[in-house]
């Protein structure tokens, strides 16, 4: 039995628990740089892809597993981190290593002008608020046609750093390092958030914005900064996911897709940044998997229209019905059952929220 004694508040707020956490990262870091090395190109790609999803679901994660606010429209933010990248590289010249940055924050303030009006919504009338950002945004997109190309789509350039071509279909193990160092400067970006007071006042208004306001947190300026910089890195991954897909149109970043960013972080944890790459795995390798299945077992079977879909409603019932914590989660509970052996209690990860009579009401 490991148990961990915290003998300051340093303790609670450093990066890796302690030095096993942090080597085990780095053995998981090491493989992730080495994999093109034993795969073949299809594989890699699909790995990129899950990064993308990954930086996606992350953005998602801040507002709604570190804050509690909900949003069914985060597709509309890929959209805008998409379009506008493209656009500031093919009109304006501007080089990726700049571009990338740009349209992050240009979606950060566009989820700002959108927090501004919003920001005092709650659950339903919040959801219902984002999908008809989304619905919106598809529709600008199509009236915006001389910049975006409306239905037609538009194309990505090849990414240009320094000389170096990063490209999908020429090189796409080149492009895969690439993604994988930003998704490593968004983690690290994402823990010193949450470890820091600015994320300390996103946890204290998802767990009581009454308590959190008491303690002096500013409740408007805190969720409109969770809501922007949630919709900067969601823009980021959608920067990456138009090169990726080398075209894309108003169609690409459609309301599917916000549910499914949805059901990803709801799959693999809401609240833990590992709960956005397990997420990002099962929405990637899914349907490679129904395919081969199929392929194996069942190749005298047409295929079935919406199947994956369908199973991903069935595994969301079912992480409902029998892990709320999601995959990150069931993982917590068997490391603690063991580093705890025989002292563990079923009830240690009961989550138990206290609402004062004026939060009754919502």
């Amino acid at each position: 039995m490991r148990i961990i004694f915290k003998k300051s508040y340093e303790a609670d707020i450093r990066l890796f628990k302690d030095g096993v956490q942090a080597t085990w990262y780095l053995i998981l870091l090491a493989i992730a740089v080495l994999l093109p090395f034993f795969i073949n190109e299809y594989w890699v790609g699909e790995f990129s892809l899950m990064l993308i999803w990954a930086i996606a679901g992350m953005g998602l994660m801040l507002l709604v597993g570190h804050t509690g606010q909900e949003s069914l429209g985060h597709a509309a933010f890929m959209a805008v981190g998409a379009y506008s990248n493209v656009i500031l590289q093919n009109n304006y010249n501007v080089p990726f290593i700049l571009s990338l940055p740009l349209s992050g924050i240009l979606a950060g303030l566009v989820g700002v002008c959108i927090a501004l009006p919003t920001g005092k919504l709650h659950g339903i009338y919040m959801a219902i608020a984002t999908i008809a950002i989304g619905v919106l945004a598809e529709d600008l997109i199509v009236i915006l046609e001389p910049w975006t190309g409306g239905v037609g789509g538009i194309f990505a350039p090849s990414i240009k750093i320094f000389g170096f071509e990063f490209d999908r279909y020429n090189d796409v193990s080149g492009l895969y390092w690439l993604i994988l160092s930003i998704t490593i400067l968004i983690v690290f970006g994402y823990k010193n958030i949450l470890r820091s007071p600015l994320g300390r006042s996103f946890a204290a208004v998802r767990d009581s914005e009454i308590s959190a306001q008491a303690m002096g947190v500013n409740i408007s300026k805190t969720r409109t900064l969770s809501f922007a910089i949630s919709c900067a890195i969601t823009g980021i991954a959608g920067a990456l996911m138009g090169h990726f897909s080398y075209v894309f149109t108003n169609e690409t970043f459609n309301i599917v897709i916000s549910i499914n960013l949805l059901l990803m972080i709801v799959i693999g944890g809401i609240g833990f940044i590992q709960g956005a790459f397990l997420g990002a795995i099962v929405v990637t390798f899914l349907p490679s998997g129904i395919s081969f299945t199929r392929d194996a077992f069942f190749s005298d079977f047409h295929i079935i229209p919406g199947i994956e879909s369908g199973i991903f409603g069935l595994i969301l019932i079912a992480v409902i019905l029998f892990e709320p914590m999601g995959l990150y989660g069931r993982w917590l509970k068997i490391k603690t059952y063991f580093e705890l052996f025989p002292f563990y209690r079923k009830d240690m990860f009961r989550r138990q929220k206290t609402y004062l009579k004026t939060e009754r009401t919502r």
